[in-house]
């Protein structure tokens, strides 16, 4: 019998989500007959990090994070007969800042359950760095940095290549956070490129280092993408080559629990 399991969902503590309590999200997976459910909140950012985002608000505060794992904990013992909480982040993976990571990591990996590690910041050329995700905004200062959309494109899967390879210690996430992010603006910047190789290469670099893959059900509900993290037929690629697959809803609200899961059932992928 499959385990339905969550792993990758936000909480009150995301500054940029909303305020629904964890009660609310435990709840609602609860309803929906989820097994096991991961909070994986953005991890505190490098403390030399200048956040770009214009409002700065991309991660956890370090000042909130022992709450936040304190108040998982007791839920965790609450709810044990009902379903399996993990304590987790979302960890970004930021290049140059490696080392800054794997010391936060050190620190407070024994806490966690479970992790994911993400791409979100693009460094460019002038040695600043772009939060790809934010706007399509964004993705315009992106193209301007890199003068087209298949060079912004590769290197966006060049800097997931290194976070894969990087040394960033024991407690290192071993889950690659919605691998195809990149795509999330793509009805306003559709490509005139083939990314199959880029994704492909991806996905068999995942497999050497032996890591999971997030199932993201996320994109599905953004205007502009319309497509899950991967898209489905790269999960059925992903499964081909026996990476193990974790379906994640991204949830930054109780109700976003479980999108995507229905297709990716269809598709007897979960």
């Amino acid at each position: 019998m499959k385990v339905l399991k969550d792993g990758h969902v936000h909480s009150p503590y995301c500054p940029h989500g909303t305020k629904d309590t964890f009660e609310q999200y435990i709840e609602k997976a609860i309803t929906l007959k989820y097994d096991e459910i991961s909070f994986t909140e953005h991890a505190p950012l490098p403390s030399t990090f200048k956040d770009p985002v214009p409002s700065q608000d991309s991660a956890i505060s370090i000042n909130d994070l022992e709450h936040y794992i304190t108040k998982i904990k007791k839920l965790k013992k609450i709810y044990a007969q009902d379903i399996k909480i993990n304590v987790g982040l979302e960890v970004d993976y930021i290049e140059g800042y490696e080392e800054e990571t794997a010391t936060f990591l050190n620190d407070w990996g024994t806490e966690l359950d479970d992790s994911i590690l993400s791409t979100h910041f693009i460094l460019c050329p002038n040695n600043e760095y772009i939060c790809l995700d934010y706007s399509p905004k964004s993705m315009e200062q992106l193209l301007k940095e890199y003068s087209s959309l298949e060079r912004v494109y590769e290197k966006y899967y060049a800097t997931l290549h290194k976070s894969i390879k990087a040394d960033l210690g024991f407690f290192k996430p071993r889950r690659i956070g919605h691998m195809t992010l990149i795509r999330k603006f793509q009805k306003r910047f559709p490509r005139n490129f083939d990314d199959n190789i880029l994704i492909e290469s991806t996905l068999l670099l995942i497999k050497k280092h032996e890591y999971s893959l997030d199932i993201n059900g996320a994109g599905l509900t953004k205007p502009l993408c319309q497509e899950m993290y991967p898209p489905i037929p790269w999960v059925e690629r992903a499964a081909q080559l026996n990476i193990p697959l974790v379906y994640g809803s991204d949830a930054h609200s109780a109700k976003q629990l479980g999108q995507g899961i229905e297709q990716l059932q269809r598709h007897l992928l979960f």
